[in-house]
């Protein structure tokens, strides 16, 4: 039994790690208030500068905490017992929290650094059990019913006045009739019994959003309320009541919501009841819970490699120069890995790859670039494996995977949801379908400029479609601020000789870009090249990219809105 004193102790060190907990967790919700003040008064720049620090939020809290701990436990910080005792003091501190889960997995990331875990270890870790007491939350906490008795538009102008902010609407009349009218047209003859909302507003970037579910006699629908402020009042800009447009939405491609959600798994399962195919991990992620999004993703996959005899294999399209890129055929997801060497003519380091992958993570993501999570000391069975894969990661990433007979540990490496690349898509589609995606192809490096970035590399293959026909970029390895880029016209040849030289005559910064140049680089042939020259020739020119460049510098936010315009329910831009 252990002493008084080593109790005393585990419950010191519960103490440090619930208080750093706390410390996290009021620090997201501060965030959260203050998203609702920058909407208010339109400070953009201020809503993106908070999005990024949000995310520092949890690692300095974890810092702190482990600091704490190892400087109170001193020479008996890696014994294993003594963590036992200190999960059981910190379990009965949090076991009443609503947040619980996160309060575990804030718990498990302490432990992971201290002992540098591989894969998971129930001595020292909280980890799934199948029979967890239940949240003290019900869904009446996290939503607010309007029953419908008579006409739709008396709901939609309860529904705005209950979440009218502080600055008021520009014309709440108004915006309840066009809801109303726009609920009518898509819902035809279903009656609606009530609408039932998220009690708290989303907010990100420019925009904030009402969600909840309509009730109808024919099921539920979700539906979403895109508000706007562009005047100093609020409108409701738009109305989205199918699965695919919200789902959209909520993007795994966006960067990530501030929304009051005291209970995160109940809002979870009610996000999961209006967009089902999203798993669990991914709506953690839209609202800003990453790091325990990470966690419920490796128990998810722990879960389906239990069901399975599938084995890992080396994706689809072409190989990267970069990146060990491997899949699951029943699974969504690939999984990445840092080649100990790149191949030719790639000359970026290790660190440079990983430095791009944390801008992304950083960055505003515009719907356009994939979220990839990162993992350390994942532990696998090497069943799980085929023996090219294998001959694959040995041979070419043999500093961050190591294989015994049984297991395949992975030091680091990154996930993403499995896309299909563009220029294996456009071999398999039709006609239309490629149109399009030649034009969302254009669209996307507009987004992508729009928050200052630029891709670096534009083939077609570093693009992947997602299951909405959207274009989204995923191999960040050359990936840059649009600032840091020299934008030029390529010089006239001086001389036939000039004309007919492989190598350019005129001198090439290592920052230059010609966007003269993409078009060939591309490879669109025939009538997908003269569509995307139709409607994106101006890409092919510095004069768009330096206006680009501009308007960062003089600290505009631009808009960009994750519906589609037809959705819109005025047609002026503000």
């Amino acid at each position: 039994m252990p002493s008084d004193t080593a109790v005393s102790t585990s419950d010191q060190a519960a103490a440090i790690i619930e208080t750093a907990f706390l410390g996290y967790i009021g620090g997201f919700h501060n965030y959260t208030l203050k998203a609702r003040m920058r909407f208010e008064t339109r400070d953009w720049l201020g809503a993106l500068r908070d999005s990024a620090e949000r995310l520092d939020l949890y690692v300095d809290e974890v810092r702190s905490a482990v600091d704490g701990v190892k400087s109170l436990l001193g020479d008996s910080v890696r014994d294993k017992a003594t963590w036992s005792a200190i999960r059981a003091a910190y379990h009965d501190r949090v076991l009443q929290r609503r947040d619980l889960k996160l309060a575990e997995s804030f718990f498990n990331s302490i432990t992971r650094r201290i002992f540098t875990t591989v894969g998971v270890d129930p001595d020292v870790e909280f980890i799934a059990t199948a029979a967890r007491p239940p949240a003290p939350s019900s869904l009446a906490d996290i939503t607010e019913t309007f029953p419908c008795t008579g006409d739709i538009t008396d709901v939609v102008r309860r529904i705005l006045r209950r979440y009218e902010l502080g600055i008021g609407y520009e014309d709440r009349e108004r915006d309840s009739r066009l809801v109303a009218h726009e609920i009518g047209r898509q819902l035809g003859s279903m009656e609606v019994a009530a609408v039932e909302m998220v009690r708290s507003h989303f907010f990100r970037n420019k925009g904030a959003y009402l969600v909840g579910r309509i009730h109808t006699d024919a099921g539920q629908r979700p539906i979403v309320l895109a508000l706007a402020n562009d005047s100093g009042r609020v409108r409701v800009e738009a109305v989205l009541l199918t699965e695919d447009e919200v789902s959209v939405v909520f993007s795994f491609t966006r960067s990530y919501f501030f929304v009051d959600a005291p209970c995160p798994a109940a809002l979870v399962s009610f996000l999961r009841t209006i967009m089902p195919r999203k798993p669990p991990a991914e709506l953690y992620v839209a609202i800003g819970h990453n790091k325990h999004a990470k966690t419920e993703f490796y128990r998810d996959l722990l879960r389906h490699l239990a069901s399975t005899d599938e084995q890992f294999e080396i994706a689809p399209g072409a190989r990267g120069m970069v990146m060990i890129v491997f899949t699951m055929p029943s699974y969504d997801v690939v999984f990445k890995v840092i080649k100990d060497r790149f191949d030719y003519p790639k000359t970026s380091t290790r660190e440079d790859v990983m430095a791009r992958y944390q801008l992304v993570f950083r960055h505003d993501r515009a719907g356009r670039l994939v979220d990839a999570q990162e993992f350390e000391h994942l532990e696998f069975e090497r069943r799980h494996f085929s023996d090219g894969l294998l001959d694959e990661l040995t041979s070419r990433a043999a500093s961050t995977v190591k294989v015994t007979d049984t297991s395949v540990v992975v030091t680091h490496l990154y996930t993403e949801r499995r896309l299909t690349p563009l220029d294996l898509y456009l071999d398999e589609v039709d006609e239309e379908a490629k149109l399009a995606a030649v034009l969302d192809y254009g669209q996307s490096l507009r987004d992508l400029a729009a928050t200052n970035i630029f891709p670096g590399d534009l083939l077609l293959k570093n693009f992947g479609v997602t299951r909405h026909g959207r274009l989204v970029f995923y191999d960040y390895d050359e990936l840059r601020l649009l600032d840091e880029c020299t934008f030029r016209a390529l010089p006239a040849a001086r001389s036939d000789e000039d004309e007919l030289s492989a190598e350019p005559w005129f001198y090439v910064g290592q920052e230059d870009v010609f966007p003269e140049e993409f078009l060939p680089f591309l490879g669109l042939k025939g009538r997908l090249r003269d569509v995307f020259v139709a409607a994106h020739g101006d890409l092919l020119t510095p004069e768009f990219w330096q206006r680009m460049q501009r308007e960062h510098r003089e600290g505009h936010v631009l808009d960009l809105i994750p519906y589609p315009p037809a959705r819109r329910l005025h047609h002026h831009h503000g």
